[in-house]
């Protein structure tokens, strides 16, 4: 999953349920939707801190739902790609801005861009009588 966390398959729970919508006779009666279910404080593959940083960020327990597909398996698929990209971004660090000054450069063309736009004004007024 990341450089530093695996998530094992083993601490993911699934759980299937009859898709919505319409879908005739296959979708009545087959289990195609599929929620995946990671219980953050339980797991051994986190940290101590990458678990606080998680239930901080995006709760207990991580849930993700996929019914997209008609296939159960390929739903568990984007049930699980899904719970991971969660589970990523919940533990990604956000790096500190550095502040930085406008280089000159910069404040040149900002300066003569307001005075293009200053000039094109001035061109646009009534002539003075």
């Amino acid at each position: 999953m990341t450089r530093s966390v695996v998530l094992p398959l083993g601490e993911v729970r699934f759980r299937t349920s009859r898709s919505s919508g319409p879908g005739g006779q296959h979708a009545q009666k087959s289990e195609t939707r599929v929620e995946a279910v990671f219980d953050v404080e339980a797991s051994e593959a986190l940290t101590e801190a990458q678990k606080r940083r998680v239930v901080s960020r995006a709760g207990p327990v991580l849930r993700a739902i996929a019914q997209d597909e008609r296939s159960q398996l390929r739903n568990r698929d984007l049930a699980l790609e899904r719970l991971v990209e969660r589970l990523r971004e919940a533990l990604r660090v956000e790096r500190k801005r550095v502040p930085t000054k406008p280089t000159a450069a910069a404040r040149k063309r900002r300066l003569e861009q307001k005075r293009r736009r200053s000039a094109m004004k001035r061109l646009r007024r009534p002539p003075d009588e």
